[in-house]
């Protein structure tokens, strides 16, 4: 019985494996070269390091916020598409066109105006190691370059985002892939200055991401409008702005409370990061390896996610409410079954990846220390995400605002402002309690979805495009 429930079959996991293997491979090229990249960086100083980690968590706000937005968007896109309404996917990529563009302006005049400010929350005085004024310098001249990006990658996404979500998993795919390989080689040549360029350091890994940005979103604008004919929701897609008031209403209304998610968890994230810098620069340069590391390895449980938005809402959107949750429960079951696999091999290999970088041995050994306790959480952060794109498969958008950024504003920030502010904790059990809470978050999720309140058709209402 336990093995019919949580385990299917091979035309099952063929199934899954078509959607999900291609954004690994994706997100896995990304996140190996981020990681090529970050060494690269790295190999400059702790300074250099940590003045483009700094400002990565802001453009990591960005990135999680346009998410959100074509989220929002996207659960009708992937319903559409279920239920074969290419005139529906067409007013949703609209939608994704207008939020996202005035997202990325938004943004670029935000980190022009405030860049002193948000570089200079992560820098104490409490620092053991490294040139504080010297890192707010690296960092404003990264984040000056890196501003340039921010809309092309916003562009990309819808369209790589609507193309998933239709069905169409191999383009997007490549367009990454491409890009970040073409980001590592041209990171390797500004940097340290090959090929007759000057050596430009910090500047060079910021124009290189600029490059790799404009990269991607040619590849999918290129292919998009040259197979009309296999993805017509571009047809016309641009003959004006219009999307039906009901639907927009419908959107916005679920779109708010994603929109809203995103930027509140990443914030909260940016902010518990924030109280681990209060033990000084060290520990941001050790959280910037941590986290680039873990991130290579936590793209199987995030595609899969990914994957349950994309299955899960395409079954509710025919219909096929009893096979949705089938499958579900099954993709959740095997995120967590290989997540927990993954974690044995990053605690095996945790002392490796910090030997790759020129910093002291005070940020290699709190590094390691932390990928190894980053790596136990891994199975229960698997479950949570599934059960984040579980409910938000079915619309459930103010119930995965609880869920995420609620969870995190409530328990997780007011937890990690105390123990950063008003106690002498170390780093390291400061670290391990703030991961510990995602127990909580499991625990939390389970009930949810025990409930099956998620379990929710959307587009069946003719009215929503009127």
């Amino acid at each position: 019985m336990f093995w019919k429930k949580f385990i299917g079959d091979r035309k099952f996991y063929r199934t899954v494996l078509s959607v999900a293997v291609p954004m690994m491979i994706q997100s896995g090229i990304t996140s190996f070269v981020n990681l090529l990249d970050n060494i690269m960086v790295g190999r400059l100083g702790t300074e250099e390091m940590s003045g483009v980690s700094i400002v990565n968590q802001f453009v990591f706000i960005f990135n999680l916020v346009v998410f959100g937005a074509l989220s929002a968007a996207g659960i009708f896109t992937a319903q559409f598409h279920g239920s074969r309404d290419t005139e529906g996917e067409k007013y949703t990529f609209r939608f994704k066109f207008i939020i996202t563009v005035l997202t990325g302006l938004a943004a670029s005049l935000l980190f022009i105006v405030l860049d002193d400010e948000l570089i200079s929350t992560f820098l104490h005085s409490s620092t053991v190691e490294g040139n504080l004024e010297l890192t707010l310098s690296y960092g404003k001249q990264y984040l000056f370059v890196a501003i340039f990006g921010l809309v092309p990658y916003a562009l990309s996404q819808v369209y790589s985002s609507t193309l998933r979500e239709t069905g169409e998993v191999i383009i997007p795919m490549v367009s990454s892939s491409t890009a970040v390989i073409t980001n590592a080689i041209f990171n390797l040549i500004f940097i340290f200055g090959h090929l007759g360029f000057p050596a430009m350091g910090v500047r060079g890994a910021a124009l290189a991401t600029v490059i790799s940005r404009f990269i991607e979103l040619f590849i999918v604008i290129i292919y998009t409008h040259t197979h009309k004919a296999k993805h017509p929701f571009i047809i016309g897609a641009y003959s004006s702005l219009r999307i039906p008031k009901h639907l927009f209403n419908q959107i916005v209304i679920r779109g708010l409370p994603l929109m809203a998610n995103e930027f509140f968890w990443s914030c909260a994230i940016t902010l518990r990061n924030q109280c681990y810098s209060t033990r000084g620069l060290e520990v941001v340069a050790a959280q910037n390896i941590q986290s680039t590391v873990c991130n290579l390895f936590s793209v199987i449980y995030m595609s899969i996610g990914s994957s349950i938005a994309i299955i899960v809402g395409n079954l509710l959107g025919a219909g096929k409410l009893e096979e949705a949750k089938d499958s579900d429960r099954k993709m959740m079951a095997f995120s967590v079954m290989v997540s927990t696999f993954i974690a044995a091999i990053i605690i095996a290999f945790s002392q490796l990846f910090p030997s790759m970088y020129n910093t002291s041995d005070t940020v290699k050994s709190l590094a390691a220390q932390m990928i190894i306790i980053t790596a136990i959480s891994l199975p229960f952060c698997a479950f949570a995400h599934s059960a984040y794109f579980t409910l938000r498969s079915g619309g459930k958008v103010f119930i995965t605002l609880l869920f995420d950024s609620v969870f995190m504003w409530v328990l997780v920030v007011p937890l990690s402002l105390i123990l950063a502010h008003f106690t002498n904790i170390g780093i390291i059990a400061l670290f391990a309690i703030c991961q510990s809470t995602e127990i909580i978050k499991v625990v939390f999720g389970y009930a949810l979805l025990k409930k099956g309140t998620w379990v929710k058709q959307l587009v069946a209402d003719d009215n929503l495009k009127k």
